[in-house]
């Protein structure tokens, strides 16, 4: 258990055309939570109604589910901040839908963030305790990834770009309104932020990964992400170090979003 009792737990499963595995995987991810002995909630947000993961989820009965979503994809980034902003917990965290990541790995990152009273604990293919099972190619572009990230925001860490991490609430409080990026690179966006406001215990925790399951990353468009992420992690380092553009909140325009359920920048 948290050394302050945790109250609530808050984890959000972004999903995007999965219809075919998201049953089965937020089943197992009911059946890890329930051993755990805590108070929590699965938001589950539907990222774009483009098939029938919807009616899939409807099909898992818990009564810590709560289902949400809206009719066209906004990307990854988005969904885990619409999920964010309607969560309740004190520990607010997001797993992804696919199937690799095996869900044992949430208690792995709850214990964690009690034995470093952490303000962020992240899943980490490179953590020394990490199973994995990935393909060569992807682990040298990882590797290559994190180099960049290392260099441009000087971060301690190895991986930033597992889908399962868990945050203190008073951190997302603060650092979700200032953030913009909506898809792949919103990882980088939220740890950097958070780390130039001074939440600077971000820690990483070993995960269990087989690469495998049902992804919306294709053939097709794999080189397309990429350089998505690249430019995107780029605008993030310059927003962030140039421009010192995330540094005053009170500095930009705001507008209250009731779709979102919380600010977001217009300016």
């Amino acid at each position: 258990m948290l050394r302050k009792k945790l109250k609530l737990l808050s984890l959000i499963v972004p999903v995007y055309k999965q219809e075919k595995v998201i049953a089965q995987n937020l089943r197992s991810i009911v059946a890890e939570l329930d051993t755990l002995g805590i108070d929590y909630e699965i938001i589950v947000v539907v990222d774009g109604y483009m098939d029938r993961s919807r009616e899939e989820v409807s099909k898992v009965t818990s009564p810590h589910i709560v289902i949400t979503g809206y009719a066209t994809n906004h990307g990854k980034g988005y969904a885990v901040r619409f999920g964010m902003a309607k969560s309740h917990g004190d520990i607010i965290g997001f797993i992804d839908a696919g199937g690799d990541l095996k869900s044992e790995g949430i208690s792995i990152l709850l214990a964690h963030f009690n034995w470093y009273n952490a303000d962020c604990i992240i899943g980490s293919k490179r953590h020394p305790a990490s199973k994995v099972e990935y393909p060569f190619f992807r682990k040298v572009l990882s590797f290559g990834y994190q180099v960049l990230v290392k260099i441009l925001f000087g971060l301690n860490i190895r991986d930033s770009q597992v889908g399962l991490k868990l945050y203190r609430r008073v951190v997302l409080e603060d650092v979700l309104p200032r953030l913009l990026v909506k898809e792949f690179a919103f990882d980088i966006e939220i740890l950097s932020v958070a780390h130039r406001l001074g939440y600077t215990r971000i820690y990483e925790a070993p995960v269990e990964l087989t690469f495998g399951g049902v992804s919306s990353i294709t053939s097709k468009n794999f080189w397309n992400i990429i350089a998505n992420v690249l430019w995107e992690t780029l605008a993030v380092f310059y927003r962030l170090r140039i421009l010192h553009y995330y540094d005053n909140v009170n500095k930009r325009k705001w507008l209250f979003d009731p779709e979102l359920n919380f600010r977001i920048n217009t300016g």
